[in-house]
Parts: structure tokens; C-alpha cells; sequence
């Protein structure tokens, strides 16, 4: 199973944000134990603003663990076509596109219900990734 990680998932255990840290940091043990996971370029970007002192460890840990997808024009122009409300979200899809993730992983799954790839929160990935 491949999978791409939203943001909100990262933020979530930089910041050990309550109560979602828990379930955000199953998902990245399953990326440190060999799981095939990546993350969006723009997540990263995210990221460090909003991380103290830019979140270069954590930021360097992560990119131990996970994929960072290559994208181009390309998909950001597709994004843009997509009939979805959040910008920044359509980009995660296209993105999940470019690396043919099976899912993204995030809390927000309503934000993507016209995303071409499927969202799951961190639990039901780990019940889909338990089978």
C-alpha cells in the first residue's frame, strides 16, 4: 500500500497536538518500519513555517522515513480543474496522483470527497493497513 501523508498529520506530531498526535504517529512508525509513504513538496514548506526555528529536525528525521513526490505544472494546473473547495488540499490529491498513492492520510477527509484519490484518517489506514 502506498500512501501520501497530509500535513495536518505532521503538524500533528511536531506539535504533539492533542488528541490526534497518537493516531498521526501510528502512521508514521508504519512509514519508519518500511510502509511506502510520502509527502507532498509543499508540505514540507508548510511545515517549516509553522514549526519552531523552521523544524529542521523534525523535518530531517522525516525525510529519513518518507518520500518527498516530484511534481511539476503539470498536475498543479490539473489541480486547479478539480471541484474541489481548498486550493492547498487539491494539490495534496495531485500529488497523491503523481506517486499513484493508494490513499492520503489525514483528519480532514470531507475537505477531499472530490479528490481522485481517497482519504482515510489515521485509524481506518491502520485498519486497512493491518489486513
Amino acid at each position: 500500500m502506498r500512501i501520501l501523508v497530509d500535513t495536518d498529520i505532521l503538524l500533528d506530531v511536531a506539535l504533539a497536538r492533542a488528541p490526534h498526535a497518537a493516531g498521526s504517529a501510528a502512521v508514521l512508525r508504519w512509514a519508519e518500519a518500511g510502509g511506502a509513504a510520502a509527502v507532498a513538496w509543499h508540505s514540507l514548506t508548510n511545515c517549516a513555517h509553522l514549526l519552531k526555528g523552521g523544524g529542521r529536525v523534525f523535518l530531517n528525521r522525516l525525510l529519513q522515513i518518507v518520500e518527498v513526490v516530484p511534481v511539476a505544472t503539470s498536475e498543479a494546473r490539473r489541480a486547479l480543474e478539480w471541484p474541489m473547495a481548498d486550493i492547498e488540499d487539491a494539490f495534496q490529491s495531485a500529488a497523491a496522483l503523481a506517486w499513484s498513492a493508494d490513499a492520503i492520510v489525514t483528519r480532514n477527509v470531507r475537505h477531499y470527497e472530490r479528490s481522485p484519490v481517497p482519504a482515510w484518517t489515521p485509524a481506518t489506514f491502520m485498519k486497512q493497513s493491518a489486513l
